[in-house]
């Protein structure tokens, strides 16, 4: 195992039905980085986060969290699923949705020590979330339950943070915002970081690494060493130009091919 690596995912492949979802998958989430894993609807980006939480069984490969096999529940590892349904009308407050993380391996209700309030407390103010602490989580806009989500997930004191889709459906300041605060999180924490995303403009200025999904299969490195022409007309079978364009890239499909999964990983709008 590397020294710093927290997540080690060795050709890893999942299928269904026979239709191979993940493909001789691998790549690494060290210790502190801020990891995106990128991919347009249907690539398989919630299975391999679900294969990392041992929620999905992998046919072939090998995935390993702080160099142990994975298994369902390590505390370990924390998670942000990708939709999480908030009632408005359930009187709970955020500080307490956060405080449920603390229960992870316990049921019914528990007495809070000092020290855990303490805790919870602390974490709020982590994540910016102290001044609506005390209001429904489910009347919270979609930027503040991200923070409390992330906040339930960090409780716990995970080694791993996944992420699934969480920058979906905010607006744009609100976007940048939760990634400064991941970015933070993970050096802070020193928390690996793994956040999917259909669109990777937004996670350049603060991605350590990159997991680049198509087709059920991955090119993983640094950007530079990934988001290149040669190695992206590789994972896509055909030619693909990568551009750069005021601190932005874009990935462009040669005339004739669908642009549509292309153009969902890079922020394009094709006609």
């Amino acid at each position: 195992m590397n020294e710093r690596a927290v997540l080690e995912v060795e050709k890893v492949s999942v299928s269904f039905s026979g239709r191979k979802i993940l493909d001789d998958v691998s790549f690494e989430v060290r210790r502190g980085e801020f990891t995106g894993l990128i991919g347009s609807n249907g690539v398989g980006k919630t299975t391999l986060l679900r294969a990392i939480l041992g929620l999905q069984r992998i046919d072939a490969g090998e995935i390993r969290v702080t160099g142990a096999p994975h298994r369902r529940g390590a505390r370990s590892l924390g998670y942000v699923p990708q939709k999480v349904i908030l009632d408005p009308d359930v009187p709970m407050r955020a500080r307490d949705f956060v405080a449920l993380g603390l229960d992870a391996e316990r049921y019914g209700f528990t007495r809070r020590t000092k020290e855990q309030h303490a805790l919870v407390e602390q974490m709020l103010v982590n994540v910016d979330a102290s001044e609506f602490a005390d209001r429904r989580v489910g009347g919270l806009s979609g930027g503040e339950q991200q923070r409390v989500l992330i906040a339930h997930a960090l409780i716990s004191q995970p080694e791993l943070l996944l992420l699934d889709e969480p920058l979906a459906n905010l607006d744009p300041a609100s976007v940048q915002e939760i990634v400064a605060l991941l970015h933070r999180v993970a050096g802070e924490y020193q928390v690996g970081v793994l956040l999917s995303a259909h669109e990777m403009n937004a996670l350049l200025p603060v991605m350590d690494r990159i997991v680049y999904l198509t087709d059920g299969r991955a090119a993983s490195g640094t950007t530079e060493e990934v988001v290149r022409s040669e190695v992206l007309s590789k994972l896509y079978g055909h030619h693909v130009d990568v551009i750069k364009l005021h601190g932005r890239v874009f990935v462009v499909a040669e005339p004739g091919r669908d642009n549509k999964d292309i153009a969902e990983h890079s922020n394009l709008t094709v006609s």
